[in-house]
């Protein structure tokens, strides 16, 4: 029942990453004005034309870079600072120094985050890197919290006191045992924390806070076309396919490393 499973997540991951990869290679120029608007599928345009005379299938090889890249790169920066911060805390002998360390990323918690995305996209004017550290900063609180608390664990499990007894230094234990256990929490998280992340970019380039409202990406796609759904459905239809396909399979095979990560601690212990 497993296996099915894995397969099936892979299989939904692929398509949507595939074509995020290598889609601006495969198509064409989606240039406005060029083709009638709202056409409908066939022909020339499999999937039809937009509301700005563009093939949808063209916006759609193109706009996955934007869509899924700024989503992965501001988990990859959220991971890279909170989790650092988390360990540093965890790792503190001083309970002062833990407490500097997470208590100014509280701060960050209860603000929410599209007001976040909003200040950044005003005073930036929208920047896709602008938009990006937004959302990575409001995922740092929340990542620090995790792998402090599953470092902290760790650090204070009889596996770690055995390796203080046999005479393991604190610098060792706290790189092989302790970093080792944090990671089984992270693969639990990272599917939430990109499915999030996709949903958080997607919102402020479907409120016309990030991307320019012509650019060709997934969410900007919908947005533009959401009203003429019933006239061209597939104008909103594939990029929101592709946006699903993404984070359902994402969650499946993370679903899976962290079962197969249990298995491998449980049979260790």
């Amino acid at each position: 029942m497993t296996m099915p499973v894995a397969s099936v997540g892979g299989l939904l991951l692929v398509v949507p990453a595939g074509i995020a990869l290598v889609g601006p290679w495969l198509a064409r120029p989606a240039a406005p004005g060029a083709f009638m608007p709202y056409a409908g599928s066939g022909g020339e345009h499999p999937l039809g034309t937009d509301g700005l005379g563009r093939d949808v299938l063209a916006l759609l090889l193109h706009g996955g870079r934007s869509a899924l890249g700024m989503a992965l790169g501001a988990v990859a920066v959220a991971y890279l600072v909170g989790g650092l911060v988390g360990l540093l805390a965890a790792s503190a002998r001083r309970r002062w120094a833990d407490e500097l360390l997470i208590r100014p990323l509280d701060v960050l918690l209860p603000v929410p985050t599209l007001l976040v995305i909003s200040v950044v996209a005003v005073g930036w004017r929208g920047s896709p890197v602008a938009i990006a550290l937004a959302v990575a900063a409001v995922n740092v609180p929340p990542v620090a919290r995790l792998v402090r608390a599953a470092a902290l664990d760790a650090a204070s499990g009889p596996v770690t006191e055995a390796l203080r007894v046999q005479g393991e230094s604190r610098a060792r234990i706290q790189l092989d045992h302790v970093a080792r256990s944090v990671l089984s929490p992270v693969a639990a998280d990272i599917g939430t924390r990109i499915t999030l992340a996709v949903f958080l970019v997607g919102s402020a380039n479907f409120l016309g806070l990030g991307l320019d409202p012509t650019a060709p990406d997934w969410a900007v796609s919908i947005a533009r076309s959401r009203e003429a759904l019933l006239l061209q459905p597939w104008a909103v239809l594939a990029p929101a396919l592709m946006l699903v396909m993404f984070t359902v399979g994402l969650n499946l095979l993370a679903d899976r490393l962290l079962a197969r990560s249990r298995r491998t601690q449980e049979a260790v212990r």
